[in-house]
């Protein structure tokens, strides 16, 4: 890195005394600590020094030395932090989020444990200690002010908390994260302990309450690397005929909510998953009459940073950035106006049950599969496999003026049902589930009793190859007297049991699917 940007991006002269390589900064990182790194869906997470701490893994290893880490994130990170470790074996714990397949597999083969939780719980549960002590944070910032402010980068996640918790700090300063992003920010922490906890003064998504700046004791910083280098910046699939079905529908559902007098003409604070389905229902909203829409989300990804450009939504509100790569290019060409739009969060903020419920959110999140009574499983595949984590979903929907979980019906070429009898893993009871949302069409279960919503589901969105079973099922549970919730446990989790044993859950393959 030349010398004019070591001076531009590290502006504080102790702090400049303190710059080292990633390979030297790992050393401050010994085997059975519990590191904090940054990071959040891939944006924002350290990109040197996991790499140099995977290989004093590997060396140790090769020694017949044992050295893992627990590892502690805002959400998921990248292959260059999450692979590489667990490519070096190096992750005894890890939560509260993940993504990378090595790492997953390692969970799933009972390597590494990791457990999962709500987003929102994670900064207060680090800092009462529950999961030992933080050794080291590993935060990656945009830049070091003289005074020794930081410029965050693309996410704030828990960074606010590593940051206060850590004895160490190492700080890895990104030239390639722009130095515009200075101002974006708004770190408030000062929410207090229980039970002295203080009231979160957030009444509109666009409302600055806090710090554009993390601020940590510089005593405690040991490291600082220079770095230049991309975040993750995954591009999206474009919406597919499945999700344009899902998101006409929502929309849909939206106009009727206003007709009806239940939102204002503008909605309300838009909360949307990460992925293809959630960008189709943004893309969506980019086509509806809807104008002035805000956002109060986690992520906020191309879809939404499109509404926000094209004039549609006035004001986003996320903890994290996670652009693919023509939309990074285009929030960079219009970062100084797009700034003063955007405003960027600690996930205890964002993801706030108290926020979520004043704002009265429409919480729009993906499922692997719901029940016929509305319980969803977000997290596990067939009960037992972690695919990712329950992230901030269960955060919004306790707390949603309006739930929605959406997902196709059908999954590996119909050979799955995302409508089952009884899910395999429940993340999101009944009681905080609204909507449910197919290709096939929209249930509405609001008001309605299990044997209401069972039939909803049933007739709305279940695949019409699926549909005569769910029926079939339903119709001799409820032939059984005396249950609010009719079930045959001893089929309820049968079609799980087929899929294990055959790969499918239908009784018979080979049944032509039009999705």
């Amino acid at each position: 890195m030349s010398a004019i940007n070591h001076e531009e991006r590290v502006r504080h002269e102790g702090l400049r005394e303190k710059i080292m390589t990633a390979e030297q900064a790992a050393t401050f990182i010994s085997h059975d600590m519990n590191v904090g790194m940054s990071g959040f869906t891939g944006a924002g997470y350290p990109k040197a020094i996991p790499a140099a701490l995977a290989e004093r893994m590997k060396a140790a290893q090769a020694r017949g030395e044992e050295f893992k880490i627990g590892l502690l994130t805002g959400a998921s990170t990248a292959a260059e932090c999450d692979g590489v470790l667990a490519e070096a074996n190096g992750i005894k714990m890890r939560t509260p989020y993940q993504s990378e397949a090595a790492l997953r597999k390692q969970i799933n083969a009972g390597e590494t444990h990791y457990f999962d939780m709500h987003l929102s719980h994670v900064a207060q549960q680090s800092t009462f200690g529950f999961y030992g002590d933080m050794h080291v944070a590993v935060v990656e910032v945009a830049g070091i002010l003289p005074d020794g402010r930081l410029i965050p980068s693309t996410s704030i996640g828990t960074n606010n908390a590593w940051l206060n918790n850590a004895d160490k700090i190492i700080l890895e300063v990104n030239s390639r994260q722009s130095l515009l992003l200075e101002g974006m920010h708004d770190i408030f922490d000062d929410i207090g302990v229980p039970p002295y906890r203080k009231p979160i003064p957030i009444t509109t998504p666009g409302e600055r309450v806090g710090s554009p700046y993390l601020t940590c004791d510089l005593d405690k910083v040991v490291a600082v690397v220079l770095t230049d280098s991309p975040d993750r910046n995954s591009k999206f699939a474009d919406p597919d005929e499945c999700s344009n079905k899902i998101a006409s529908y929502i929309i849909d559902f939206f106009h009727e909510e206003v007709k009806k007098g239940r939102m204002p003409a503008n909605l309300l604070p838009i909360q949307s998953g990460v992925g293809n389905v959630a960008n189709a229902v943004l893309a969506g909203l980019q086509a509806s009459p809807f104008e002035n829409l805000t956002g109060y989300t986690e992520v906020l990804q191309d879809g939404m940073l499109d509404l926000i450009m094209s004039g549609k939504m006035t004001q986003a509100s996320a903890t994290a950035m996670s652009l693919s790569p023509d939309a990074l290019d285009r929030f960079n060409a219009n970062i100084e106006e797009l700034r003063k739009r955007i405003i960027l969060r600690p996930q205890e903020i964002t993801n706030h049950p108290e926020v979520s419920r004043r704002l009265g959110v429409l919480a729009i999140n993906a499922m692997i599969e719901c029940d016929l009574y509305g319980n969803v499983n977000s997290t596990h595949v067939m009960g037992t496999n972690m695919m990712n984590g329950l992230g901030g979903s269960g955060d919004f929907a306790r707390n949603a003026f309006t739930s929605m979980f959406v997902s196709p019906s059908v999954a590996k070429g119909g050979a799955i049902s995302c409508i089952t009898p009884m899910v395999s893993h429940v993340d999101h009871t009944e009681h905080d589930v609204m909507v449910i949302v197919t290709e096939q069409g929209l249930a509405d279960l609001r008001g309605l009793s299990p044997r209401q919503r069972a039939q909803k589901i049933i007739d709305n969105c279940a695949h019409p190859d699926y549909r005569p079973m769910l029926q079939d099922y339903y119709d001799r549970a409820a032939q059984t007297a005396g249950m609010q919730t009719p079930h045959i446990l001893s089929e309820a989790l049968s079609w799980h049991q087929r899929y294990v044993e055959t790969g499918d859950m239908r009784v018979k393959k080979g049944l032509a699917l039009a999705v």
